[in-house]
Parts: C-alpha cells; structure tokens; sequence
C-alpha cells in the first residue's frame, strides 16, 4: 500500500517513517509510542503483548492521542510480536485509540483494514513537542564481581555489561522471527525479559534458545506479573514463565520470581 511503512522495531524507524502510516512489531508500551511520535509518523499500529500488567502492552496507544496521532494495538495471539509482516497478514485489532476511532478503525478489524482505513482517512498530526520519556539504565546490585541492571530495552545494553546480569522490559522475542537478531550484542551473564503474553508461535519466548547457544542464561517473566518496557518492573514483581537450558542449569525455574532468580545467579560467584 502507497504511504504504508511497515517495520520490524520502533527502534528502526528512520527519516522514512515520517508522514507514513506504520505497522510495526514493537509492543504498545510508551516507549515505542514515544519513538513514532518522535519520528513523526501520520499513524501508527503495534502489537498489544498481552495487554498484561496495568495495560502497559497499550499504554503508549493511548498516549500518542495527546499529540493527535492516530494509533491501534493487534492482537498478541493473531500476530507474533517483532515481526512488522506477520502482523499486516494476520493482525486483528484489539484496541484503538481515539483518534484512530474518529477516522473509522474498530476492535475487530484486521490491521491490513485498518492500515488501508489510517492511509486513506488521517491527515499528517500537527508538529507538537514531544516531551522527553526516555529510558531507564538503573543499577540494581554490583556484589564487586557481577553488576545487575535493570533496563526498560534491551537496546540500553553496553560494552561494559559483559558478564552482567540484565533485567529488562523488552519482549523475549526475535525482530522478524530471526535467530540473527536476538538484538543483545553483548555476552552477557543472564538477561530477563517479558513474554509479551507468548502469543502467536510463542514468539514471545523466541530469543531463549537462540542464547542458549551462546551461553547465555536467559528467562521470560509473565506479562500478567510486569510492566512490558519496565525493567524495574520486571524484577520487583516479575515472575518466570521460562527458562531456557542453560538457566535451568543454574537453577532457574518457572514460578520463580525475578527477585528470586537473580539473587541465585549473583549468588554464585
């Protein structure tokens, strides 16, 4: 469709975004919503991950109606999360925010409907400021031989985080369902994130095995038990869905809460 960019992450939204209608694999918390605001995007669809915790997983659609931006969510078990195509073939609507409501989009509507319905209906949104969200590196512990960061993306990683333990907001799945973009380029001790619900293809748990193979210890904490794009969430009240085998190896196991869990790890020494 003319006028239609359709993107893997927020994250990736570039010069190109501006003015289109965009149908991109990032979760509906604010952070994503905060990206396409700031990339001037006309209208945007994401995927709701649950919904979960205080509706975290639709917060930022909400949110972008402040600045008059039309924006709609797709149900996690319609279309994988992280994977922009997969939810124009498959999404249906779950939430719309109000000026997406105004221009004709409705809960039940797939989101190729509503991406033809955005492109043909929204006028470009007016250049608001947008305010500074950011996000969060925040340090939880540092025992003298292993720090533990809590993250609201797993984009703030760093060079300096080899052998951390990072405990982020992030969705645990693969942009574009590929084994080459577990999006962690740094070796890390463990990394946590949010299951996003699972969803469709259990996207939501994808990028464990992948780190499996790196050595990577790696969990999913529960969408119903932490805010998704809140790494501070997903420790003081996280709990884990999944783990893959080399956390199994070191104790890690579902029901466990993330508190729990990382006090194990930085209990080894």
């Amino acid at each position: 469709m003319k006028g239609l960019l359709v993107v893997d992450s927020a994250t990736r939204l570039g010069a190109t975004a501006r003015g289109a209608v965009v149908v991109c694999g990032s979760h509906g918390a604010l952070y994503p919503a905060w990206l396409a605001a700031h990339a001037r995007v006309r209208a945007v669809v994401l995927n709701d991950a649950g919904i979960g915790r205080h509706s975290a997983g639709i917060a930022g659609v909400a949110w972008l109606a402040n600045f008059g931006i039309a924006a709609c969510a797709v149900d996690y078990r319609t279309a994988p999360i992280a994977n922009g195509e997969a939810m124009l073939d498959s999404g249906v609507v779950t939430t719309v925010n109000d000026v997406a409501a105004t221009h004709g989009c409705l809960p039940g509507h797939t989101c190729r409907q509503v991406a033809k319905c955005l492109i043909e209906n929204t006028p470009e949104p007016e250049n608001h400021e947008i305010p500074e969200i950011g996000e969060t590196r925040l340090r939880i512990g540092n025992t003298g031989h292993r720090e533990v960061w809590a993250l609201d993306s797993v984009s703030l990683a760093r060079a300096e985080d080899r052998r951390a333990i990072l405990v982020t907001g992030s969705h645990g799945a693969l942009l574009g369902g590929k084994p080459s973009d577990a999006m962690l380029a740094v070796d890390v001790f463990a990394a946590f994130f949010n299951d996003a619900g699972g969803g469709k293809d259990e996207a939501g748990y994808a990028r464990l095995p992948v780190l499996d193979k790196r050595g990577i210890a790696a969990a999913t904490v529960s969408c119903n038990t932490a805010r998704i794009g809140d790494g501070r969430s997903t420790y003081d009240t996280g709990v884990i869905s999944r783990v893959n085998a080399v956390a199994r190896r070191l104790d890690l196991k579902e029901g466990m809460s993330a508190r729990e869990a990382v006090a194990r790890l930085v209990g080894l020494g």
